[in-house]
Protein backbone atom coordinates (compact mmCIF):
# COMPACT_ATOMS: atom_id res chain seq x y z
CA UNK A 1 0.00 0.00 0.00
CA UNK A 2 2.69 2.58 1.04
CA UNK A 3 4.61 1.81 -2.09
CA UNK A 4 1.92 3.20 -3.89
CA UNK A 5 2.08 7.05 -2.47
CA UNK A 6 5.30 7.51 -4.03
CA UNK A 7 3.83 6.48 -7.56
CA UNK A 8 4.08 10.08 -8.50
CA UNK A 9 7.93 9.70 -8.16
CA UNK A 10 7.77 13.23 -6.51
CA UNK A 11 9.71 13.76 -3.51
CA UNK A 12 7.85 17.05 -2.55
CA UNK A 13 4.41 15.19 -2.81
CA UNK A 14 5.52 12.41 -0.51
CA UNK A 15 6.75 14.38 1.70
CA UNK A 16 3.71 16.82 2.23
CA UNK A 17 1.30 13.55 1.53
CA UNK A 18 3.25 11.87 4.44
CA UNK A 19 3.59 15.00 6.26
CA UNK A 20 -0.81 15.79 6.34
CA UNK A 21 -1.15 12.37 7.14
CA UNK A 22 1.11 12.27 10.19
CA UNK A 23 -0.47 15.73 11.57
CA UNK A 24 -4.13 14.09 11.24
CA UNK A 25 -2.74 10.86 13.09
CA UNK A 26 -1.35 12.55 15.80
CA UNK A 27 -3.72 15.14 16.80
CA UNK A 28 -6.47 12.49 16.60
CA UNK A 29 -4.56 10.16 19.10
CA UNK A 30 -3.02 12.83 20.89
CA UNK A 31 -5.71 14.60 21.02
CA UNK A 32 -8.11 12.65 22.46
CA UNK A 33 -6.13 11.29 24.96
CA UNK A 34 -5.54 15.67 26.32
CA UNK A 35 -9.27 16.16 26.43
CA UNK A 36 -9.93 12.66 28.54
CA UNK A 37 -7.53 13.12 31.21
CA UNK A 38 -5.90 16.88 30.91
CA UNK A 39 -9.51 19.00 30.03
CA UNK A 40 -12.09 16.57 32.13
CA UNK A 41 -10.02 14.97 34.68
CA UNK A 42 -11.77 12.99 37.47
CA UNK A 43 -10.38 12.17 41.20
CA UNK A 44 -10.11 8.51 40.20
CA UNK A 45 -7.79 9.59 37.08
CA UNK A 46 -5.86 11.92 38.86
CA UNK A 47 -4.78 9.40 41.71
CA UNK A 48 -2.86 7.91 38.67
CA UNK A 49 -1.10 11.07 37.33
CA UNK A 50 2.93 10.83 38.00
CA UNK A 51 2.72 14.61 38.47
CA UNK A 52 0.12 15.63 40.58
CA UNK A 53 -0.31 19.05 38.93
CA UNK A 54 -1.08 19.76 35.32
CA UNK A 55 1.16 21.82 32.52
CA UNK A 56 -0.28 25.07 31.94
CA UNK A 57 -2.06 26.17 28.89
CA UNK A 58 1.10 27.98 27.58
CA UNK A 59 3.58 25.57 28.09
CA UNK A 60 1.10 23.14 25.95
CA UNK A 61 1.00 25.45 23.33
CA UNK A 62 4.78 25.60 23.19
CA UNK A 63 4.37 21.55 23.28
CA UNK A 64 2.27 21.54 19.91
CA UNK A 65 4.24 24.21 18.19
CA UNK A 66 7.70 21.97 18.84
CA UNK A 67 5.72 19.01 17.77
CA UNK A 68 4.40 20.14 14.34
CA UNK A 69 8.42 21.33 13.84
CA UNK A 70 9.31 17.64 14.55
CA UNK A 71 5.98 16.06 12.95
CA UNK A 72 8.15 17.57 9.27
CA UNK A 73 11.18 16.73 9.68
CA UNK A 74 10.15 13.00 10.82
CA UNK A 75 8.82 12.62 7.67
CA UNK A 76 11.38 13.24 5.78
CA UNK A 77 13.61 9.91 6.35
CA UNK A 78 9.94 8.07 5.56
CA UNK A 79 9.14 10.28 2.59
CA UNK A 80 12.74 9.74 0.68
CA UNK A 81 12.48 5.81 1.99
CA UNK A 82 9.51 5.49 -0.44
CA UNK A 83 11.24 7.14 -3.16
CA UNK A 84 14.55 4.89 -2.84
CA UNK A 85 11.74 2.28 -2.89
CA UNK A 86 9.75 3.48 -5.82
CA UNK A 87 13.15 3.46 -8.01
CA UNK A 88 14.34 0.53 -6.91
CA UNK A 89 17.62 1.98 -5.45
CA UNK A 90 16.51 0.07 -1.77
CA UNK A 91 16.03 -3.39 -0.77
CA UNK A 92 12.09 -2.31 0.38
CA UNK A 93 9.65 -4.29 -0.55
CA UNK A 94 5.64 -4.31 -0.44
CA UNK A 95 3.44 -7.79 0.12
CA UNK A 96 4.29 -10.81 1.57
CA UNK A 97 6.37 -10.99 -1.38
CA UNK A 98 8.89 -13.56 -2.33
CA UNK A 99 10.37 -13.69 1.49
CA UNK A 100 7.12 -15.30 2.81
CA UNK A 101 5.26 -14.52 5.95
CA UNK A 102 8.05 -16.39 8.41
CA UNK A 103 10.83 -13.46 7.01
CA UNK A 104 8.12 -11.08 7.56
CA UNK A 105 7.60 -12.07 11.32
CA UNK A 106 10.96 -11.90 12.15
CA UNK A 107 12.35 -8.90 10.46
CA UNK A 108 9.44 -7.35 12.34
CA UNK A 109 11.26 -8.26 15.65
CA UNK A 110 14.53 -7.32 14.06
CA UNK A 111 13.29 -4.27 13.89
CA UNK A 112 11.95 -3.49 16.69
CA UNK A 113 14.59 -4.67 19.15
CA UNK A 114 16.96 -2.72 16.65
CA UNK A 115 15.31 0.43 16.78
CA UNK A 116 14.35 0.08 20.49
CA UNK A 117 18.57 -0.05 21.07
CA UNK A 118 18.69 2.76 18.44
CA UNK A 119 16.70 5.36 20.46
CA UNK A 120 17.92 4.26 23.41
CA UNK A 121 21.54 4.52 22.77
CA UNK A 122 20.96 8.19 20.80
CA UNK A 123 18.96 9.34 23.52
CA UNK A 124 21.58 8.61 25.74
CA UNK A 125 24.25 10.78 23.48
CA UNK A 126 21.77 13.55 23.91
CA UNK A 127 22.39 13.16 27.77
CA UNK A 128 26.58 12.56 27.44
CA UNK A 129 27.73 15.15 25.32
CA UNK A 130 27.82 18.84 24.92
CA UNK A 131 26.82 18.68 21.43
CA UNK A 132 23.94 16.40 21.31
CA UNK A 133 22.52 17.58 24.67
CA UNK A 134 22.50 20.98 22.96
CA UNK A 135 19.76 19.68 20.06
CA UNK A 136 18.02 17.47 22.67
CA UNK A 137 17.97 20.08 25.87
CA UNK A 138 14.57 21.89 23.95
CA UNK A 139 12.59 18.30 24.65
CA UNK A 140 13.28 19.17 28.17
CA UNK A 141 11.96 22.41 28.70
CA UNK A 142 8.59 19.99 29.25
CA UNK A 143 9.03 19.43 32.46
CA UNK A 144 5.48 18.05 32.86
CA UNK A 145 4.89 16.48 29.95
CA UNK A 146 1.22 15.91 27.85
CA UNK A 147 0.45 13.58 24.95
CA UNK A 148 1.70 15.90 22.65
CA UNK A 149 5.64 16.16 23.79
CA UNK A 150 6.03 12.84 22.02
CA UNK A 151 7.94 14.25 19.46
CA UNK A 152 8.25 18.05 20.48
CA UNK A 153 12.21 18.16 19.67
CA UNK A 154 14.32 20.00 17.47
CA UNK A 155 14.63 19.53 14.00
CA UNK A 156 17.80 17.69 14.04
CA UNK A 157 16.81 15.26 17.27
CA UNK A 158 13.57 13.87 15.07
CA UNK A 159 15.85 13.67 11.79
CA UNK A 160 17.93 11.59 13.59
CA UNK A 161 15.26 9.31 15.23
CA UNK A 162 13.49 8.68 12.52
CA UNK A 163 16.72 7.55 10.14
CA UNK A 164 16.09 3.65 10.39
CA UNK A 165 13.27 4.15 8.55
CA UNK A 166 15.53 5.00 5.49
CA UNK A 167 18.56 3.26 6.78
CA UNK A 168 17.01 -0.07 7.20
CA UNK A 169 15.61 -1.03 4.07
CA UNK A 170 19.47 0.04 2.50
CA UNK A 171 20.73 -3.03 4.23
CA UNK A 172 18.04 -5.52 4.26
CA UNK A 173 14.69 -6.44 2.21
CA UNK A 174 12.20 -4.76 4.57
CA UNK A 175 8.41 -4.53 4.04
CA UNK A 176 7.69 -0.92 3.91
CA UNK A 177 4.17 -1.72 5.19
CA UNK A 178 5.08 -3.66 8.09
CA UNK A 179 7.94 -1.03 9.28
CA UNK A 180 5.57 2.25 8.97
CA UNK A 181 2.96 0.68 10.95
CA UNK A 182 5.29 -0.17 13.15
CA UNK A 183 6.75 3.00 13.99
CA UNK A 184 3.59 4.55 13.77
CA UNK A 185 1.45 2.23 16.44
CA UNK A 186 4.87 0.90 18.24
CA UNK A 187 6.59 4.17 18.88
CA UNK A 188 4.14 7.28 18.31
CA UNK A 189 1.61 5.13 20.33
CA UNK A 190 3.54 3.67 22.60
CA UNK A 191 5.78 7.09 23.11
CA UNK A 192 2.01 8.58 23.67
CA UNK A 193 1.73 6.27 26.33
CA UNK A 194 5.12 7.67 27.81
CA UNK A 195 4.30 11.19 27.77
CA UNK A 196 0.53 10.73 29.56
CA UNK A 197 1.37 11.46 32.14
CA UNK A 198 -0.25 8.92 34.48
CA UNK A 199 0.36 5.63 34.68
CA UNK A 200 -1.81 1.92 35.19
CA UNK A 201 -1.93 0.18 38.11
CA UNK A 202 -0.23 -3.08 35.75
CA UNK A 203 2.32 -2.86 34.33
CA UNK A 204 3.27 -0.27 36.97
CA UNK A 205 6.52 1.06 37.45
CA UNK A 206 8.19 -1.54 39.19
CA UNK A 207 7.83 -3.89 36.27
CA UNK A 208 11.08 -5.59 35.68
CA UNK A 209 11.34 -5.67 31.83
CA UNK A 210 9.21 -2.51 30.21
CA UNK A 211 9.39 1.23 30.85
CA UNK A 212 6.40 3.01 31.94
CA UNK A 213 5.03 6.02 31.53
CA UNK A 214 6.57 6.52 35.03
CA UNK A 215 9.87 5.90 33.98
CA UNK A 216 9.57 8.30 31.30
CA UNK A 217 7.99 11.21 33.43
CA UNK A 218 11.33 10.20 35.52
CA UNK A 219 13.45 10.96 32.88
CA UNK A 220 11.72 14.05 32.25
CA UNK A 221 12.17 15.32 35.85
CA UNK A 222 15.87 14.90 36.84
CA UNK A 223 17.93 13.56 33.53
CA UNK A 224 20.06 16.50 32.46
CA UNK A 225 22.95 16.69 30.67
CA UNK A 226 25.76 14.19 32.00
CA UNK A 227 22.69 11.95 34.15
CA UNK A 228 21.35 10.34 31.42
CA UNK A 229 17.81 7.82 33.79
CA UNK A 230 15.86 5.84 31.71
CA UNK A 231 16.71 7.00 28.21
CA UNK A 232 15.43 3.97 26.59
CA UNK A 233 11.97 3.61 25.07
CA UNK A 234 10.83 -0.05 25.18
CA UNK A 235 13.06 -2.19 27.38
CA UNK A 236 14.59 -1.34 30.34
CA UNK A 237 17.22 -3.45 29.46
CA UNK A 238 19.93 -1.10 27.69
CA UNK A 239 19.70 1.50 30.81
CA UNK A 240 20.33 -1.53 33.41
CA UNK A 241 23.43 -2.27 31.02
CA UNK A 242 24.46 1.04 30.73
CA UNK A 243 24.17 1.75 34.63
CA UNK A 244 21.46 4.68 34.03
CA UNK A 245 18.68 3.00 35.93
CA UNK A 246 17.09 5.28 38.85
CA UNK A 247 17.99 3.32 42.10
CA UNK A 248 16.55 6.28 44.86
CA UNK A 249 12.70 6.27 46.57
CA UNK A 250 10.37 5.54 44.39
CA UNK A 251 7.43 8.24 43.81
CA UNK A 252 5.39 6.80 41.34
CA UNK A 253 1.82 6.89 41.37
CA UNK A 254 1.22 3.75 43.06
CA UNK A 255 3.88 4.54 45.82
CA UNK A 256 2.54 8.24 46.39
CA UNK A 257 -1.05 6.31 47.07
CA UNK A 258 0.26 4.08 49.49
CA UNK A 259 1.98 6.96 51.55
CA UNK A 260 -1.59 8.78 51.41
CA UNK A 261 -0.42 11.67 49.36
CA UNK A 262 -3.35 10.81 46.38
CA UNK A 263 -6.32 11.90 48.90
CA UNK A 264 -9.16 13.72 47.73
CA UNK A 265 -8.40 16.57 50.10
CA UNK A 266 -5.17 17.01 47.82
CA UNK A 267 -6.96 16.92 44.84
CA UNK A 268 -9.74 20.17 45.69
CA UNK A 269 -6.28 21.45 46.03
CA UNK A 270 -4.92 21.15 42.41
CA UNK A 271 -5.12 23.77 40.05
CA UNK A 272 -7.14 22.51 36.98
CA UNK A 273 -5.91 25.05 34.15
CA UNK A 274 -8.50 26.56 31.50
CA UNK A 275 -6.98 24.49 28.23
CA UNK A 276 -10.06 26.01 26.03
CA UNK A 277 -7.95 28.89 25.60
CA UNK A 278 -6.09 26.57 22.78
CA UNK A 279 -9.08 26.75 20.73
CA UNK A 280 -8.48 30.88 20.83
CA UNK A 281 -6.56 31.99 17.57
CA UNK A 282 -5.18 34.78 19.28
CA UNK A 283 -3.99 32.42 22.31
CA UNK A 284 -1.81 30.81 19.77
CA UNK A 285 -0.38 34.45 18.38
CA UNK A 286 0.22 35.74 22.20
CA UNK A 287 4.31 35.91 23.07
CA UNK A 288 5.09 33.99 25.80
CA UNK A 289 4.92 34.99 29.04
CA UNK A 290 8.56 32.76 30.07
CA UNK A 291 6.51 31.90 33.25
CA UNK A 292 8.13 27.89 33.78
CA UNK A 293 6.01 25.58 35.23
CA UNK A 294 7.07 23.53 38.03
Amino acid sequence: MLCEISVWGNFMATWTLLSVAGLFFILLLSGIVFVKYYVKPTYEMWRWKTNPKYPSAEKVKDEIIMMLKGMVTATFCPALALQLAQRGASKAYCGVGEFGWGYLIASFFIVWIASDFYEFFYHRLGHKYDFFWNIHRYHHQFYNPSPFAVIADEYVDQLVRSAPLLLFPMIAPINMDMMFLQYAIFFYGYGSYLHWGYEFSWPDAHHPVINTAFQHYLHHAISIKNRPYHTGFFFKLWDQLFGSVYTEACFCAKCEQAKGERSVEKWKKVEKPDYSVLLRPAFWFSPSTGKKDE
